[in-house]
């Protein structure tokens, strides 16, 4: 895919669950390596970045194994790596490039490490001159000051502290930090320049104290690693999500409303990016926060009603900022695409660290923020936005990626502004979130949840209307049979609500257009039976079967849309829906559709049974514990009693175009 049109959005509400973090990820799998035992790195992040650092530990003769989705069993070294040559191959993954050259020249090889074109032009000086001063044998095999590099077996001396820059990139420190324990004596660094990205060393150190290691310090400019020290497995380890990761949806909620959480980091975290959401309050976003969880809404002002973000009054918007992000140089850039929608010019101070990462990030950002409108300034270490003197941002725009995947996911937040993008090489994406988009569209993609009794001829609308507007189409009534149909195969009575909830949440389902599958056979007749129809509205009044697949559900928001029906969709699996219907008839025109349906069928049918079935049904939905069947407060109430389908469809999508034409 070289690019991905995004289209006009107009609100971002919903929970997203982060992947683990990049910069945990790869430092605990190095730790990991290099520890004394196994360890099971548990939310391991599943991403381009930490592939590299995986193959290249497996070549070095490290022992890898599955451990259950998104785990792995490592089985530490205890020491130095036990192979001694090898040719290594590492992307653009500076978190496994830098790391691995320190720990390869402790080791007493023979290695080659390389990369992309991009990384070899990444600067790695500062920590090959540090790892020199110690007698390492370090040498470049293209221009100087930069990969690839050849690392050979060398006498190592600690004696004097280590001097080392920490101006330009704060992973050439955590990369002695780590290798360092490998010798067992006492080694000293000292910082020759301020450290910059002090909250990702403070990673470093929590992570080698978890593995055994402490380290001393004196502020920011002298480290001391004591002697007899060895990194010893902790057992199991749990990897954070991702908080740089969580700024784009953050941002989304600030912009657009919200509310939008993200699980899996929060107060507890040991990311220095989570003070992104101070930033965000700062700018009058109103920001929630719990032990492993963060929410953010736009600000109290934004409640009135107003137009698109990009049209709001000045009241709506977020306020213009002048801060020093040095302590968070990823999120930083998400703030940069944030300032198109505040009420005046934003400076972004501090981020000369933006230079050398996967491209030059302020240029790039300069550049590709100029194309939807801003008027930007630049200069070596800060960066100027001003939203477009109109208001409106320029619609259609190509932004270009430069292969990096935080260009690609900032400009994501574009289209909140009323217009849509394009995205090139969207797929850039994958060295840390490969399925960001469709996480991005869960939050953002607009939905119609038409809710109703069983016959209410939700299905039939709900199916028209997307086909009308092009929208996706959610038949939950389906998951909920596919269900009691997988229950009925595997002998579990419908009463088991554990045995069957269990079914549920490992569902094998599958849709290919009309056709649909359950474990790679076509199911589609068997689950429109009468009887797993009234099988699916026993088990959807079990808690537990609710609650396993709502997340399934979710999951089928896409853009441009998603019409959802069911009887829940838009109480509590589509809560912000933009447009809620709450579709019913009286219980005899129901009984009487149902009927002419199974005559229509060729099957026998009496009306009788037919109209206490749907009593008992109704009854049964409205009386459950969880999301019992009732109309909401904020859904539109549409009696078909009388009307055709197509006279429905039409009042549904009239409902639809007001609401999403009143937000424009």
């Amino acid at each position: 895919m070289n690019h991905l049109d995004i289209p006009v959005l107009h609100r971002a509400a919903g929970t997203v669950r982060l992947p683990g973090s990049k910069s945990i990820s790869n430092r605990v799998l190095l730790l990991a390596a290099l520890a004394q035992g196994e360890t099971v790195v548990a939310d391991l992040l599943d991403s381009d970045d930490t592939r590299v650092m995986l193959a290249a530990l497996r070549q070095l003769g490290i022992g890898i194994e599955s451990a259950g989705a998104d785990s792995y069993r490592v089985k530490g070294a205890a020491g130095p790596f036990p192979i001694k040559q090898a040719e290594l191959f590492l992307g653009n993954a500076g978190t496994a490039f830098r790391p691995l050259t320190a720990a390869l020249a402790l080791s007493a090889g023979h290695y080659q490490l390389s990369g992309v074109a991009r990384m070899h032009e990444r600067p790695i000086r500062d920590l090959v001159d540090g790892l020199t001063q110690i007698g390492a044998e370090v040498r470049y095999l293209g221009n100087a000051g930069f990969p690839p590099l050849q690392v050979l077996p060398a006498q190592i001396n600690l004696s004097a502290p280590i001097q080392v820059r920490g101006d330009v990139s704060s992973q050439f420190l955590t990369a002695l930090l780590m290798a360092l324990p490998l010798m067992g004596q006492t080694a000293v660094i000292e910082m020759t320049t301020e450290l910059i990205s002090k909250p990702y060393i403070e990673i470093t150190l929590n992570l080698m104290a978890r593995f055994g290691v402490k380290v001393e310090r004196e502020g920011w400019s002298r480290f001391t690693i004591a002697a007899g020290q060895r990194y010893v497995s902790p057992g199991t380890i749990h990897v954070e999500g991702d908080a740089s990761s969580a700024s784009y949806f953050l941002a989304a909620g600030a912009i657009a409303g919200g509310p939008v959480r993200v699980e899996g980091v929060g107060r507890n975290s040991i990311q220095g990016d989570v003070a992104f959401a101070d930033a965000l309050a700062s700018l009058g976003a109103r920001i929630g926060m719990g032990d492993n969880w963060i929410e953010a809404r736009g600000p109290l002002s934004a409640l009135i009603p107003s137009p698109s973000p990009a049209d709001a009054g000045e009241g709506s918007k977020l306020r213009a900022f002048d801060l020093d992000l040095n302590h968070i140089p990823d999120a930083a850039m998400t703030l940069a695409v944030a300032a198109l929608f505040a009420d005046g010019p934003c400076t972004l101070r501090n981020i000369a660290s933006w230079r050398v990462k996967e491209t030059d990030r302020i240029v790039a950002m300069a550049t590709e923020l100029r194309k939807v409108g801003a008027i930007v300034e630049e200069g070596d270490d800060w960066l100027k936005v001003s939203p477009p003197y109109t208001s409106h941002l320029t619609p259609h725009a190509s932004i270009a990626t430069y292969d990096d995947h935080r260009m690609a996911m900032c400009f994501s937040l574009v289209a909140l502004g009323g217009v849509p993008v394009r995205i090139l090489d969207p797929n850039c994406v994958a060295k840390t979130f490969p399925d960001y988009f469709d996480r991005f569209a869960e939050i953002t993609a607009p939905v119609i949840a038409i809710d109703g009794p069983s016959a209410s001829g939700k299905g039939t609308v709900a199916q028209r209307v997307a086909n009308a507007l092009g929208y996706g189409y959610l038949d939950s009534g389906s998951l909920y049979r596919l269900v009691a149909l997988a229950g009925q195969q595997a002998g579990v009575g419908y009463d088991d609500e554990a045995g069957i909830a269990a079914i549920a949440a490992a569902l094998s389902a599958e849709f290919r257009g009309d056709q649909v599958l359950l474990s790679g056979n076509d199911v589609t007749e068997a689950i429109r039976s009468e009887e797993m129809s009234a099988a699916s509205s026993k088990v959807a009044a079990l808690p537990a079967v609710r609650a396993a697949l709502i997340e399934r559900q979710r999951a089928y928001r896409r853009w441009p849309g998603l019409v959802a029906d069911g009887r829940d969709m838009g109480s509590v699996v589509f809560p912000q829906a933009e447009v809620k219907i709450f579709l019913t008839a009286s219980v005899e025109a129901r009984a009487e559709r149902r009927y002419k349906q199974l005559i229509a069928k060729g099957v026998a049918a009496n009306i009788r049974p037919l109209l206490q079935d749907l009593r008992e049904r109704d009854e049964r939905d409205a009386s459950r514990s969880v999301a019992p069947l009732r109309k909401g407060e904020d859904a539109h109430l549409l009696d078909t009693t009388e009307l055709s389908i197509e006279q429905a469809v039409d009042a549904v999508l009239g409902w639809a175009r007001d609401a999403v034409d009143g937000k424009r």
